[in-house]
């Protein structure tokens, strides 16, 4: 590989796209477009974008920023000076399409705004990705992954409070972000689709908010028909609330499952002699597997018989329930791995992901990639989120180092070899 250009293959080979984003999101959606072939410039300001900071291993460098910018070129701009503006500009008519996530304002000073490149290039695609949207009253509002988490109710749902049973905490990995990165994909390919039938080009709005918003759709939803238990539940929330109650209550009220959650045997975790398994059983004839693989006539809450508002059936059935878990933390996770799988039941360890690079199944289907990075050398890193038969995503390298491919894109733009010297000189490219 050299550092002229990187390789191209995959559906999407051809196609250019310049990336103005930094973070998770917008970088794990351009790290997509590249395992698809596109050729990704990721323009980054002279001291490298944040996630090359964000716990550096060495100089400029960091796993963060490694994983989310494989198969990209680095470009660097300073973009508030306008002779960094007038070099995108003479980029623009040969790129398919940009990813921003600047504030509105941002992209319109830096003359970075899609009014502004699509008069350059017609059918250009332009990625906007916000935290909250464009409209409304949040919309100059700036926002992380936490953020669309809180507002969104995502980190309610998930219900975790911090060490001191307090405060609620994040989701753990930043799923807003990572879904949105793929939304952001999604979106182009569609765009690009169009624009193969059409001409046409187009902006594409994405948001942290509507991602994190989708991956609660029936929480979200409203269905009068369905929903007298959850609004008998927000409205001892709001009481609670006036009453200024502590938001550990607030959420303890809110995670409340009833006895049909406390009952629950089939779709759960288990802790073992050696650790922990997870179940998946979510119809009766699963039901009745996990039954017999725990060993066990209980049928917790699929008991059409079992009233959960007689305290005395509730306190026998809850004994149960007990009895189950002390049952199978006397085995190993393989012994209970063993059984499930002989009888059907959907199961699997419970593992911490650093356990999973060499992973045989993941080995198998080819799920991690080995790269060589420029810097930092050898490396293993999950890869391509599909498969396709005709036209195989694949990395196309590893992510660049600052400013790497800077001379190349720029001369490719018709500047001279005085001209960058000269750009160089005065800091406006590195």
């Amino acid at each position: 590989m050299t550092h002229e250009g990187l390789p191209h293959g995959g559906p999407l080979a051809g196609i250019r796209v310049l990336e103005f984003s930094q973070i998770i999101a917008g970088p794990f959606g351009c790290q997509n477009l590249a395992d698809l072939g596109a050729e990704v410039i990721k323009v980054e300001p002279p001291e490298g974008e944040a996630w090359r900071q964000f716990s550096q291993f060495m100089p400029g460098e960091s796993k963060w920023f490694q994983s989310l910018n494989r198969g990209k070129r680095s470009l660097v701009l300073a973009l508030r000076d306008p002779e960094a503006q007038a070099i995108v500009h003479r980029l623009i008519p040969e790129i398919d399409v940009v990813v921003i996530n600047y504030r509105p304002d941002v992209a319109a000073r830096l003359g970075l705004d899609y009014e502004t490149l699509r008069a350059i290039r017609s059918d250009l695609i332009y990625v906007d990705n916000t935290a909250f949207g464009r409209q409304g009253p949040w919309a100059q509002r700036p926002g992380y992954d936490i953020v669309a988490q809180a507002v969104s109710g995502l980190m309610a749902l998930d219900g975790k409070l911090d060490d001191n049973g307090t405060a609620p905490t994040p989701v753990s990995s930043p799923v807003a972000d990572y879904g949105t990165g793929i939304v952001i994909a999604l979106g182009v390919c569609a765009a690009l689709y169009h624009r193969a039938l059409t001409g046409e080009g187009q902006m594409v709005e994405t948001t942290l908010l509507n991602t994190a918003l989708a991956m609660q759709g029936s929480s979200v939803m409203q269905l009068a028909a369905a929903d007298e238990i959850p609004l008998a539940k927000m409205a001892r929330i709001d009481e609670l609330r006036a009453e200024g109650a502590p938001y550990a209550e607030l959420q303890e009220t809110y995670k409340d499952r009833g006895a049909q959650g406390a009952l629950n045997i089939y779709y759960r975790c288990y802790e073992t002699l050696d650790g922990a398994v997870a179940i998946g059983a979510l119809s009766a004839s699963l039901w009745a597997k996990v039954r017999a693989a725990l060993e066990t006539d209980f049928l917790g809450f699929a008991d059409p018989d079992l009233d959960v508002t007689d305290p005395d059936q509730l306190a026998r059935a809850t004994a149960r329930v007990r009895e189950v878990e002390a049952h199978v933390r006397q085995f190993s996770t393989d012994h209970w791995l063993e059984r499930f799988e002989a009888h059907g039941v959907p199961s699997g360890p419970i593992r911490f992901p650093e356990e999973l690079a060499d992973d045989p199944q993941i080995a198998a289907n080819q799920m991690v990639v080995d790269l060589e990075h420029d810097l930092s050398g050898p490396q293993r890193q999950v890869g391509p989120l599909l498969k396709m038969s005709a036209t195989p995503p694949s990395p196309q390298g590893s992510a660049p180092p600052l400013g790497r491919d800077t001379d190349a894109i720029v001369s490719s733009a018709g500047y001279s070899d005085d001209e960058l010297a000269d750009l160089r000189s005065r800091g406006i490219i590195a």
